[in-house]
């Protein structure tokens, strides 16, 4: 028997466009493309640390 996993869903809710490329990386990276756009993922710590980092570009749905 497996514990399920725990997920978060987010939300790009603001262009990355002007944004240091690092943070562009990161959004690619967590699988989001166009403006509202959802994705749900594992809540690993790895994650939440990408999503600390754009903090500013996405929201927690």
């Amino acid at each position: 028997m497996t514990t399920p996993q725990k997920t978060v869903k987010v939300q790009l809710v603001r262009s990355p466009i002007g944004c240091k490329e690092s943070h562009r990386a990161t959004v690619r990276g967590l699988g989001l493309r166009k403006l509202n756009s959802v994705r749900e993922l594992q809540d690993t710590p790895a994650v939440r640390g990408m999503i600390n980092k754009i903090d500013y570009l996405i929201r927690i749905v």
